[in-house]
């Protein structure tokens, strides 16, 4: 049992602590606040305290757990709002009130609520971790895998079906005389990844329903992406559509050091959203982990990998989990504060030195997965992390370290976002490494010229940026009729094919094979213009054309009709060019 020596803000000294370790848990005071150790130096250790410390004072009790911060794994899970340290804030907020209490205590799943348990295995069989034991209906969207945890193996003693609370035992393991109780809770430590059998390629493509995303930067299943943006560009809106569109089967979204009016608003909108494949309440595949900038700043950094260890369980389970961390900017802050309290030498911008390796420790652990367990078991963690530059500048360090160690960046643009341009994705600034990872998935279910018009479009839309700078100083009846054609078709591509509503009930989200036709009705007209300006044909007549509304509202046609009205434009196109040939000569 160590004391208090000194209180900086969150960070708390204590002596007689002797046998601490490096992370273990602690509770502070007489109220018991939950704290961390930080830094170790003979019989006094360092602790971040996730409460707020106002009121303690030194002398007091600090008790050491000699336990990691770990977190409770087990059903229950999906539905819940938690705070950064795994707090259930609608049972506190029933117990405690609006505001939450310090040293406010409650479990993190409901110990009393019996969950039906379906045994998939039998006794007898050998098993070891990740091998799935059986099966409990967590709610109609997801059915949770209970697993033998990953550190056991032997011989299933005994195992039963039926009713059973969390910490009931549901099967006893045999090893060599050792038994082992399993029960439908585990509990894993947050900084320490769950294992799993091999890395596998990430080459299937997590399709969002964006446009601009699914076409020109893809990501892949265990991929990670970074979206930087300056205040006001669109980054929740368009994390929370990516959240309710992609085909991920499980979402975490954690807002990390995010303003409260804006994490009332998550807070608020989730539960109230329908799942649009299922037409069940979104928040049925969904776990939220609430950090507000008011809430204690030593609780971010926990928040973050809350919620990493939270998505790695249901990954093990087989799922595809995607994972939103809003945003990863305040998270360095967060490190930063504590760190100048600890008085560290800073680094660049008064970041702690380790910010690159926290930074990467954190990316490095989504992925897609072989899971632990005999049978082959495939699971998959993409994380999507917002920054927070200020000013928009991408070139200060969190930005630049997060760009180091992600695969996409989709660049939001503050100008095109004051245009009403959404999502305000710069398409000349973002990129994709997984493009030829993705490429052969693309060929195969979509068309061999997919490639080809993505390569195409983007060349278009760089050649218009490149005019545009003449065009500035000698506007646009000086050029060439051709690129005033390009002009026109990049115009097309930005206005009816970039630019997606998305809170408009069609064009939320938009298929794979919806983005390959309507792409290929732009390129087509684009094709058939240049082949008519060759031909003598004036732009104006092409420009003038009916079928160019008509293509204009492709955003309009629902998913069920797109094959047969897209391709009815696309006859039409013919058509209209077809006429304009016998004026100037066959096309």
């Amino acid at each position: 049992m160590g004391v208090i020596k000194r209180i900086i803000g969150p960070v708390v000294t204590a002596e007689k602590m002797q046998g601490a370790r490096m992370f273990d848990v602690v509770k502070v005071g007489e109220e018991g606040l939950i704290g961390e150790v930080i830094k170790l130096s003979g019989e006094e250790a360092i602790l971040q305290v996730y409460e707020d410390t106002s009121g303690l004072q030194p002398g007091k009790k600090v008790e050491n757990t000699a336990l990691p911060l770990s977190v409770e794994l087990g059903p229950g899970l999906l539905t819940s709002i938690y705070d950064g340290i795994q707090r259930p804030l609608e049972i506190i907020r029933a117990q405690h009130g609006t505001f939450i209490a310090r040293g406010a205590k409650t479990d993190a799943l409901d110990r009393k609520k019996k969950w039906e348990f379906k045994a998939t295995a039998k006794a007898g069989d050998v098993v070891e971790g990740g091998n799935i034991l059986g099966e409990v209906q967590e709610t109609e969207l997801i059915q949770h895998r209970v697993m033998v945890p990953p550190d056991v193996h032997g011989k299933i003693a005994s195992i039963s079906s039926g009713k059973f609370s969390l910490e009931e035992t549901i099967a006893v393991i045999e090893d060599q005389g050792k038994k082992t109780r399993v029960s439908l809770l585990q509990k894993w430590p947050v900084r320490k990844p769950r294992p799993y059998k091999a890395r596998l390629m990430p080459d299937t493509p997590l399709a969002t329903g964006m446009r601009i995303i699914d076409t020109f930067f893809p990501v892949s299943k265990g991929g990670t992406a970074c979206i930087p943006g300056p205040f006001g560009s669109g980054k929740t809106v368009c994390q929370q559509s990516l959240a309710k569109w992609s085909d991920a089967q499980i979402v975490v979204y954690v807002g990390c050091g995010e303003r409260g009016n804006e994490m009332t608003e998550v807070l608020t909108e989730f539960p109230e959203l329908q799942d649009p494949r299922s037409k069940k309440p979104l928040m049925q595949r969904t776990i939220l982990i609430a950090n507000t900038s008011n809430m204690p700043v030593a609780a971010r950094e926990a928040s973050i990998y809350t919620g990493i260890t939270i998505a790695e369980y249901y990954r093990d389970m087989g799922y595809d989990v995607a994972l939103m961390a809003d945003s990863t900017s305040r998270w360095a802050e967060a490190m930063r504060e504590i760190s100048g309290r600890l008085e560290e030498m800073p680094g660049e911008e008064g970041y702690p030195p380790y910010l690159a390796r926290r930074l990467a420790e954190f990316y490095e652990r989504a992925g897609r997965v072989e899971c632990l367990g005999g049978k082959q078991k495939n699971g998959s963690v993409t994380i999507i992390g917002a920054v927070s530059p200020p000013g928009g500048d991408i070139s200060e360090p969190v930005s630049q370290n997060t760009l180091r160690v992600t695969k996409v960046f989709w660049a939001l643009d503050a100008k095109l976002a004051q245009r009403r341009h959404f999502p305000a994705i710069n398409w000349l600034k973002s990129y994709s490494l997984y493009l030829d990872l993705l490429e052969p998935t693309y060929l195969n279910t979509l068309s061999a010229e997919w490639v080809d018009l993505r390569t195409n479009a983007m060349a278009m839309l760089q050649k218009e940026s490149e005019l545009q700078q003449i065009v500035q100083l000698v506007g646009t009846d000086a050029l060439p009729e051709k690129e005033q054609a390009i002009l026109d078709a990049a115009r097309m591509l930005r206005e009816d094919f970039l630019q997606q509503s998305a809170y408009d009930e069609i064009d939320a989200y938009v298929s794979l094979q919806k983005q390959y036709l309507m792409l290929k009705t732009i390129m087509k007209f684009h094709e058939k213009a240049v082949h008519a300006l060759e031909l003598g044909a004036q732009l104006k007549s092409i420009v003038e054309m009916p079928v160019r509304a008509q293509i204009a509202r492709m955003k309009e046609i629902r998913e069920e009709d797109a094959d047969k009205k897209v391709n009815a434009i696309l006859s039409e196109i013919e058509n209209a060019f077809g006429k304009l040939a016998r004026s100037v000569g066959p096309l």
